[in-house]
């Protein structure tokens, strides 16, 4: 029987454009040198003292954006001087919650307060702030986060870090070159038990990997919602519910919410009128938004980049990609696949069940649950990477008694996933999931959508990151901009 994994063992003033590039290039250049705080600037009680913390400026405050702004006010480490948002009655509830959080250093003088802004750009344009936290959509993960480096700004990005293969490489690119340190909101990879599964794997621990599994799926669950139910006629779910890929949805406009900057939210996109399908309040989820391609990344966004990057790190690509994406359409395999440069399969399933049903890779007993990892099969037996629902499993009971021995205990420290790149702004080290990491596991969402898109198996270049010989599909590894966005 699987043996679960003992739980014991965890241990959780506007600017304007020409104003912005030119005070971006010259911020760059000042930033670029390692800020380092000796201990000694620590408090007595082993807190970062005042004038030391990291300042911090949120862009974004909705669902996830509120859990940002949570961990941020409740860390003495840092302070967050500026928020941001598009959307006023968001942005208002932010700043109550921002006053009633640093209400005790406001009053005994350390803490200099907080500035509310509309433009994301104001915010870069400030000497003072150390750090962005980008939490919007996807479409402008990427942009932010390429004008936050090139203003001189350490980046955490929510994934997927990009809408296109393109961009992401272009914000690897812009990290790099501005001496930036940009972590990938991808938590599971500063999770200790998540991190145990795939060190087991990565050194072997399977034997041989013959073949991982995680999850896909279509668009049915999201656009099944009942909200989207009085846009039948313009969505036409009876088709679209079947797409494994986001499409273009011709939805109605309606009038724009008092307080809400819509050109401004839309910004890099292509333009299309306000629906609240996209962006209403109260909150109808986390990321509404994210059934649009050109908005968000679909199953990317929902689970999949979580997946990609534990996975990608299982098996040793977490800085690489896969050479064919084959599409079951090929009949060489039930569900899309994916195949790696040493033989490695990463099969795409629907559902776990299709784990036994279709591959027959682990024992009908085997339990399988959770949305953030995979199952990887090798020739000693198979194991889990995923810390919901059930946590670890994995089999025979042999190979699980070994897998908890303690020599593969895992010691992360005390840092979480923010804590660590706190850590790294001020050492200048690379956090455990940056912008080559976060960029790859957005890749593989992007390959497998365009691949559904196309409708055919694609062979991939990991490294020149292009189709060899194939200019359909390298046409969509990019999108037009909407003016004057540009990165």
């Amino acid at each position: 029987m699987p043996t679960k994994l003992n739980k014991d063992s965890d241990k959780a003033n506007t600017i304007t454009r020409r104003d912005f590039i030119g005070r971006s290039a010259a911020m760059a250049s000042i930033f670029a040198a390692p800020m380092i705080i000796p201990a000694s600037a620590r408090g007595a009680d082993g807190t970062v003292a005042p004038g030391n913390r990291i300042t911090i400026g949120q862009i974004g405050r909705g669902i996830m954006g509120r859990g940002h702004l949570s961990r941020l006010t409740h860390d003495s480490e840092v302070e967050v001087i500026a928020l941001c948002d598009v959307d006023k009655s968001r942005l208002d509830e932010g700043m109550a919650e921002l006053a009633s959080a640093y209400a005790d250093r406001t009053e005994n003088g350390t803490y200099k307060g907080c500035t509310a802004y509309n433009d994301y750009r104001e915010v870069l344009a400030r000497d003072d702030i150390d750090a962005v936290v980008i939490v919007t959509p996807d479409h402008w993960h990427s942009p932010m986060s390429i004008h936050a480096a090139e203003a001189g700004k350490d980046v955490y990005c929510e994934k997927p870090i990009s809408i296109t293969i393109d961009e992401g490489r272009q914000l690897v690119e812009a990290v790099r070159r501005n001496n930036r340190v940009f972590q990938n909101g991808s938590q599971y990879r500063t999770h200790p038990v998540i991190r145990r599964a795939c060190d087991f794997i990565r050194t072997g621990g399977l034997g041989k990997v013959k073949a991982a599994f995680t999850l896909w799926g279509d668009l049915g669950g999201f656009i099944g919602a009942e909200r989207f139910h009085p846009y039948a006629a313009a969505i036409n779910p009876e088709v679209t519910a079947r797409s494994f890929a986001t499409m273009d949805f011709a939805l109605p406009g309606e009038p724009t919410p008092e307080g809400l900057d819509w050109n401004l939210w839309v910004g890099p996109a292509l333009w299309r009128p306000y629906n609240s399908l996209y962006h209403i309040n109260p909150w109808p989820g986390v990321v509404p938004w994210s059934f649009c391609e050109d908005f968000g990344a679909g199953p990317s966004t929902w689970y999949h980049s979580h997946a990609a990057d534990v996975l990608h790190y299982a098996l040793g690509y977490e800085e690489s990609g896969p050479v064919e994406c084959i599409h079951p359409g090929s009949n060489a395999f039930p569900t899309l696949t994916c195949k790696y440069a040493n033989g490695e399969l990463l099969h795409l399933v629907r559902g776990w069940d299709e784990v036994k049903n279709l591959y027959g890779a682990v024992p009908d007993t085997a339990v399988l649950d959770g949305n953030f990892g995979g199952v990887v099969v090798g020739e000693r037996g198979w194991l889990t990477t995923m810390s919901g629902g059930s946590g670890v499993t994995g089999g025979p009971e042999e190979l699980m008694a070994e897998y908890n021995a303690w020599e593969h205990d895992v010691a992360l420290g005390d840092k979480d996933h923010h804590g660590n790149w706190f850590e790294c702004i001020r050492t200048r080290n690379k956090p455990h999931s940056h912008e080559g990491i976060g960029h790859r596991a957005a890749s593989l969402g992007h390959l497998t959508m365009l691949t559904y898109k196309l409708g055919r198996s694609l062979k991939w270049d990991p490294l020149n990151e292009i189709f060899p010989e194939d200019e359909q599909a390298n046409r969509l590894l990019r999108r037009a901009r909407r003016t004057p966005w540009r990165i």
